[in-house]
């Protein structure tokens, strides 16, 4: 069983899983995930001070490139559930990895992780590393 990376840099948020988040099979739909970390995301992009509107003021675009996601056990209308996330690589691209766990029982339900690279607005470039603005918002040094 692989652990879920932790890092100085993540967010918290808990959510209450809505009625129109399920399935026919009355758990939430497998696509609804990915919205669920995409909240998470910018919870932990809001705490970092680079958010979508400061990529964009930044000159740059933070497209997800590769999405992996474990289901481990559904969740259930009207289950508490807390969403983090953790930037776990940000030299040449941010890695950002997600745990969604059950607030009652601490049950982990979905693990899953993003990769979103830098891409130059102007010129529609990728970056094959990440500029130094990401560097300055986490307070480090480039390496």
């Amino acid at each position: 069983m692989r652990k879920h990376k932790q890092s100085r840099w993540f967010a918290e948020v808990e959510i209450d899983v809505q009625f129109f988040d399920l399935d026919p099979m009355e758990i939430v739909w497998h696509g609804n995930y990915v919205k669920y970390l995409e909240i998470v995301r910018c919870a932990l992009l809001d705490k970092i001070g680079y958010n979508y509107p400061q990529m964009k003021a930044s000159g740059y675009a933070w497209p997800v490139i590769d999405m992996q996601l474990r289901y481990v056990s559904p969740a259930v209308f009207g289950q508490k559930l807390k969403l983090r996330a953790d930037l776990v690589e940000w030299e040449n691209r941010m890695k950002i990895d997600y745990l969604i766990t059950d607030v009652a029982s601490g049950q982990r339900l979905n693990r899953a992780s993003t990769i979103m690279v830098a891409v130059d607005i102007a010129t529609k470039e990728m970056c094959f590393a990440s500029p130094p603005v990401l560097f300055e918002k986490l307070g480090i040094e480039p390496a």
